[in-house]
């Protein structure tokens, strides 16, 4: 059982990661879940594109892509993380350096169950992204 940071085409970013999966292991903990092999891969926004177009049929730029691979309670799973989306949003939305935080925790979030695809079900994510947010004591 692992949370492991990788980077693909990028530097990865200089982060906490020690602080950040005990972060982790906190929030899912508080959702009743077991840590189980979780990857980040951290990328260019190119690299994200591609991997949507091949494994969603998307044609477009997100910040993160999740691939759940859970079972039971046991949470694991693969998310990438474009780099490049999370400078220009950090700017757009005027989050500065937690929006990095922010798409962890939300990648972890989907991967407990989570969905954003309705606007109830987006206002629901965004809640508990600023509760694990507060949690955070890196920002």
């Amino acid at each position: 059982m692992a949370i492991n940071f990788f980077s693909e085409d990028v530097e990865k970013p200089g982060l906490k990661f020690a602080s950040i999966k005990k972060w982790i292991v906190s929030e899912l903990k508080i959702e009743n879940l077991e840590v189980g092999n979780i990857n980040y891969v951290f990328c260019s926004d190119e690299y994200l594109l591609e991997m949507n177009r091949q494994h969603l049929d998307h044609d477009y730029y997100t910040d993160i892509i999740t691939f759940d691979y859970r079972e039971e309670n046991i949470v694991s799973g693969e998310m990438y993380i474009s780099i490049d989306r999370i400078k220009e949003n950090s700017v757009l939305l005027g989050t500065g350096e937690s929006e990095i935080y922010r798409v962890i925790i939300h990648g972890i979030l989907h991967l407990c169950g989570f969905e954003d695809d309705t606007e109830d079900e987006s206002l629901a994510m965004r809640e508990r992204e600023d509760e694990a947010l507060r949690r955070l004591e890196l920002i």
